[in-house]
This record gives structure tokens, sequence and C-alpha cells, in this order.
């Protein structure tokens, strides 16, 4: 179990990247009005990430905290799991209804699909 939960909030991912029906998120004023101040929620998540740049919440018991930055069109994050540093990675977003998808490594890795509450 630790290692799935390392494996989620390390990237904010899950799975192979697919991209059925979910719309890219190309900018960062696009990405704010999706998500900004917005609870972002998976079984044992819950984050958000603040227009000021933050990430703050928790996962798993455990506060999530971190810095983001919007970089040619991707999420761009440093991210810590209670002291864990998880490290830097800059994602793909996309988006479906109130669905989420963050998708690792500029868009070629792991994804996580989270709720918006």
């Amino acid at each position: 179990m630790r290692l799935t939960v390392f494996a989620i909030v390390a990237a904010m991912v899950g799975g192979s990247a697919m991209a059925q029906d979910f719309n890219q998120i190309d900018d960062k004023s696009e990405f704010l009005s999706v998500v900004a101040d917005k609870n972002l929620t998976r079984f044992g998540i819950n984050v958000t990430v603040t227009p000021s740049g933050q990430i703050e919440g928790k996962a798993f018991g455990r506060p999530v905290t971190g810095a983001w930055q919007w970089k040619s069109g991707f999420f761009c994050r440093d991210l810590y799991w209670g002291q864990r540093n998880l490290g830097p990675n800059c994602q793909a977003v996309r988006v479906q209804g109130s669905t989420v998808r963050f998708i690792s490594d500029q868009g070629n890795g792991e994804y996580a699909d989270l709720r918006l509450q």
C-alpha cells in the first residue's frame, strides 16, 4: 500500500495516459479557471492548487505541500508528502467535466484523475 500511495502522490499519477474525450489545457489562465481554489479529490487524497502557486492538502493522513508554476504548456510542480520530497515534475493537464487528468513527464508518463469539488 505504501508504494501505491507514493506512486499516486509522487506524480499525482496512476495509469497509462490515454486522451479519451479529455480536452487539453494549454495555458495558465485556462488551468486556473478550472482548478483554482477547488478541491481535487481521489480516494484518500484531497488537495487544492492556489492561484498564488501553492499546493496544499492531505493524502492518506499526511500533509501534501508544494509549489507550482505554468511552463510551456505544462503544470510544473515540486511536491512534498509529509516529510518526503517527491521532487519536480512537469505534467500535461486535461479535463473532462469534473475530472482533471494530470499526466506526468510532460504528458508521456503515468496519470491520475482527480475530481473537482
